[in-house]
């Protein structure tokens, strides 16, 4: 089974440098209705015979507006596991500000997982995302044909924890291949129970230099 992880389009927190998980949104972007067309074009060879989708808006948006730029017939479901962290009193403020305020929280989050402590800032833990995305995604793969492609579309720092998670990773290596950017593709496959890494964070056929702002 061949499993394609979308992170969703960019937004307008993610260009003005503003954390939002579970409980926080915005629009996405002009130039990522663009983006997410290249993506498509990247993705028109794969037959998808399901996809699935964060329900948290930018997510869907970004999931609904692929598989209409795929021209296909593919059945999308939303799935509460595939969901972004919940960031608690993080969401809907700047890194920058952040970084000031709870710099150890902050760099522990970005750089070194297994010592965040989520009750410092009333937010979910990675123990907590990865268990409920691995379920997600494990109940995903039992539900499909072992030889079927598979769209998942999900959120920036959810993707790392969940996909890393999958393959084995430890908590404290969650950022050991860097994080992944708006509108980027990670491809894994899975096997006799096994998931294996094909690509890492893909962006080249967005054609641009990419910005700070674009990875997480």
């Amino acid at each position: 089974m061949d499993l394609y992880f979308v992170r969703h389009g960019k937004t307008e927190w993610n260009l003005e440098g503003k954390y939002q998980g579970s409980h926080g949104d915005s629009p996405l972007l002009p130039e990522s209705i663009h983006d997410i067309g290249l993506l498509a074009k990247r993705l028109s060879p794969i037959d998808f015979s399901h996809a699935y989708t964060s329900p948290i808006p930018r997510a869907k948006k970004t999931a609904e507006i692929l598989i209409k730029d795929l021209h296909k017939d593919i059945p999308l479901t939303e799935v509460d596991g595939l969901m972004e962290f919940n960031l608690g009193i993080m969401e809907g403020k700047k890194f920058v500000d952040l970084e000031k305020q709870i710099p150890d929280v902050i760099h522990a989050f970005r750089c070194e997982p297994d010592k965040y402590d989520s009750t410092k800032i009333k937010a979910e833990s990675f123990e907590s995302v990865i268990k409920r995305s691995n379920d997600a995604v494990n109940k995903i793969v039992s539900q499909n044909d072992p030889c079927a492609s598979i769209l998942l579309v999900s959120h920036g720092a959810a993707l790392v924890a969940m996909i890393q998670s999958l393959l084995g990773t430890k908590i404290a290596d969650l950022r050991k291949n860097g994080g992944l950017s708006n509108t980027s593709l990670t491809h894994l496959k899975y096997d006799e129970g096994e998931y294996s890494l094909v690509k890492w964070n893909e962006t080249k056929y967005l054609n641009k230099k990419l910005e700070s702002t674009d990875t997480i």
